[in-house]
């Protein structure tokens, strides 16, 4: 008689790794410490954001193996959630409808650590995706709004957005959810701009953004003293061109610390892309902030540090094609 080989039930994310998992991850986790300020509690506030390629399904072993797919396995989990863990609280694009992968990062993180999401943008426009935030509980807890920017036409003129700026309303819809920390409330609002077939047909969607925005931001400054952040892709090209120009026409100012830093992963020299934004308003020069920026950004590249021996395409599946970038802010009293 024949015997059938049983299939090796799946691995679990949090049983013991191998021994090349545990030292890959130690590793990277002196890495960060190098790179990331130490959080410190009611004194800092690290803010992150990272578009995560494709971060829905999982394949449940610790080392991916040819014809497996999704190519993410339990070691780039750990791995993932060994980066977000250095941060208060993360912007994440590109969660998907399958949140396995995501599910089992907080897993890692632990029961200390939170998640807030939209619903699914449906496809081809939305591609299937979420905005999602993770934060740490601990450090970090919503405030009580947690809301999708949709502006309905009649309120466009109202608002003082531009004719014609939003005759398509978001393709993703920018997601606002306020926290708390350290006394401070403040207001994220992350976002993936559309990509479109050309750089002219993002143009439209981020001035009607940095237009909204800017209303937004001067009424939770003036009535509520709170403080407002936008973070996530842009899709921006370039610093200087007409993107960046229409995303920063109402006064959102980049910290300058991030200008020297692409985005991707498989940028060259003299090709950077500057996608990922992090960003708030400025006024005079000062900044419309009730906490005070410390001088610290910066962006981890992670791929010093984790799958050498893989190519840039499997790469961006296993862990992203994006690096995060982050952003530390004072909460002291």
């Amino acid at each position: 008689m024949a015997v059938v080989a049983q299939p090796k039930p799946p691995a679990a994310v949090l049983e013991e790794p191998p021994d090349e998992v545990k030292q890959r991850v130690r590793e990277l986790g002196a890495a960060l410490d190098e790179a990331i300020p130490k959080r410190a509690l009611d004194q800092n506030l690290l803010i992150a954001t990272w578009n995560i390629r494709h971060f829905g399904g999982l394949t449940e072993k610790w080392e991916t193996e040819e014809g497996d797919s999704p190519k993410r396995n339990l070691a780039d989990v750990r791995a993932i959630a060994e980066i977000l863990g250095r941060f208060d609280v993360v912007a994440v694009q590109e969660a998907r409808e399958d949140l396995k992968a995501l599910r089992h990062v907080l897993k890692v993180l632990g029961p200390e650590w939170g998640l807030i999401l939209t619903d699914v943008n449906p496809p081809p426009a939305g591609n299937g995706e979420r905005l999602a935030f993770v934060f740490d509980t601990r450090r970090v807890k919503p405030s009580g709004l947690a809301a999708e920017l949709v502006v309905p036409p009649a309120e466009r003129r109202r608002r003082g957005i531009r004719k014609r700026a939003l005759d398509k309303q978001f393709v993703r819809t920018p997601y606002a959810v306020s926290f708390q920390s350290g006394g401070q409330t403040f207001i994220l609002v992350t976002l993936h701009v559309i990509y479109g077939k050309k750089a002219e047909e993002r143009t439209p969607e981020l001035a009607g953004i940095a237009q909204w925005l800017a209303n937004w931001a001067k009424r939770v400054s003036d009535e509520y003293h709170q403080n407002l952040i936008a973070l996530g892709d842009f899709n921006i090209d370039r610093e200087d061109d007409p993107n960046y120009q229409a995303f920063t026409s109402t006064g959102l100012t980049p910290p300058p610390e991030l200008r020297e830093f692409s985005r991707t992963i498989t940028d060259r020299p003299g090709e950077e892309h500057f996608y990922d934004q992090i960003a708030w308003f400025v006024e005079e020069g000062e900044a419309k902030l009730t906490m005070d920026y410390t001088g610290h950004a910066g962006r981890f590249e992670w791929t010093k540090h984790l799958l050498h021996d893989v190519d840039p395409d499997e790469k961006s599946f296993r862990i992203s094609d994006h690096y995060p970038l982050w952003a530390e802010f004072s909460v002291r009293e």
